[in-house]
């Protein structure tokens, strides 16, 4: 586990493709106020190797840490922290979630959207990661993405772990806990990028259904907006975490 900065924990779960070292921008912000720990997800950088459903991951990241901490996730690691925070409960004091879902309820669409998720395993393994990453990150979801060589040089290189990932912890292969998100016992915060309309909906929806629960959008930013709007979103998280540690006093 990588850590940045002095203060209280906060636990960044990183989305697919991505590893511990990626969000350096904004991870680095966040770190003038915080101590900010980082880990690969399994099928990604150094933990490529290993697999998991959301449920197992929730349980790794869980054993991961010594005392309950903050946690965030963005997208993919978005979906593992709301696994945590309902497997987990002890390990949580606040979440904070950036372009998560609760899933998808409809089961055909479900099964859909599994059928896609493996096709894209066949895919990475049969084009290769480069050609891959190029053709993940050219999706309307991330026509805000500014070009960052760091950012990408950031990105997994392993074939078999970001195909084991989409197999094992897509969103097609993830349960629909919409109607479980009333026993999140942290304060949470979903954010979104006020452009990406989707997931706009579901923080609002994540932040209405969590008792002790909020949500908002970053302004000027699309789906990765930790990435298009490192300060912004940054600001946001902080002053979440900063009120709700007023409010502990």
């Amino acid at each position: 586990m990588d850590r940045i900065g002095e203060g209280p924990p906060l636990l960044w779960l990183h989305g697919f493709t991505q590893t511990r070292s990626s969000a350096a921008r904004f991870r680095s912000i966040l770190a003038e106020r915080r101590t900010i720990l980082t880990l690969d997800l399994p099928g990604h950088g150094e933990a490529a190797a290993l697999g998991g459903s959301l449920v197992e991951i929730a349980d790794l990241v869980a054993g991961a840490v010594e005392e309950p901490v903050d946690l965030g996730g963005y997208s993919m690691g978005g979906r593992v922290a709301l696994h945590v925070a309902l497997a987990h409960p002890q390990t949580v004091r606040r979440l904070v979630v950036l372009g998560a879902t609760r899933g998808i309820s409809d089961p055909i669409e479900r099964r859909t959207r599994r059928e896609r998720d493996h096709a894209l395993a066949q895919r990475v393994g049969r084009i290769g990661v480069e050609a891959f990453l190029t053709e993940w990150l050219a999706q309307p979801l991330f026509a805000g993405l500014p070009t960052d060589p760091l950012e990408r040089a950031s990105r997994s290189r392993d074939a078999d772990g970001l195909a084991r990932s989409l197999r094992d912890a897509g969103t097609g292969t993830q349960q629909w806990i919409g109607d479980r998100l009333a026993e999140v016992r942290a304060p949470t915060l979903a954010l979104a990028g006020q452009r990406d309309a989707k997931f706009s909906l579901e923080a609002r929806a994540i932040g209405e259904s969590v008792a002790n629960g909020r949500s908002d959008v970053v302004p000027d930013a699309g789906h990765a907006a930790h990435l298009e709007q490192p300060g912004a979103t940054a600001r946001l998280v902080e002053g979440f975490l900063a009120q709700d540690e007023d409010d502990d006093e």
